[in-house]
């Protein structure tokens, strides 16, 4: 792993794990805060379930996946599902925000922006594959390799084929 990768991806991180940390905490601001977009979720989910626990299952999820993410395990994954909670929140936090006044109407637009930057970022860590081929060339490749294998033994079985036959008719 690269130096910057070391260093970066825990900064990345660190700023979700204390969200996350303080949704665990707060259960019941967070499940308020995001009451326009849970009350949603609640109704569509097919089993029985509150806005407390999925205020606490996307407070446990930014945990979970920044704490992976700073530790550089399953980054990518967990820069996804970062990046699906951001937006969530940027959407939330853009809808509720003072827009009555100019200054109200810039914090939010600043808050909007830091939320979009954060996960352009998250974007980013999800699709750095850290110097290794990624999953669809890794495929491409492998099919690509199938495809000579495949040419090579029907070659082999054609000439031992026509082998046969030279010697059938030959005999």
């Amino acid at each position: 792993m690269s130096i910057v990768r070391l260093l970066a991806r825990p900064m990345l991180a660190s700023s979700f794990i204390l969200s996350g940390l303080d949704r665990l905490r707060h259960a019941d601001q967070t499940a308020k805060q995001l009451s326009p977009v849970l009350s949603t979720a609640v109704a569509a989910l097919p089993f029985a379930t509150d806005e407390k626990m999925l205020a606490r299952v996307i407070g446990g999820t930014q945990l979970g996946a920044g704490v992976m993410l700073a530790a550089g395990k399953f980054s990518r994954l967990s820069a996804l599902l970062l990046t699906l909670t951001s937006t969530l929140n940027a959407v939330v936090e853009y809808r509720t925000a003072d827009s009555s006044t100019s200054e109200g109407r810039t914090q939010r637009r600043h808050q909007l922006l830091k939320n979009v930057s954060l996960a352009g970022g998250m974007l980013l860590a999800a699709v750095d594959t850290a110097g290794k081929p990624g999953l669809a060339w890794r495929a491409g490749h492998l099919a690509e390799a199938g495809k000579k294998n495949t040419r090579k033994q029907l070659k082999h079985a054609d000439k031992a084929v026509r082998r046969v036959a030279n010697e059938v008719t030959g005999s």
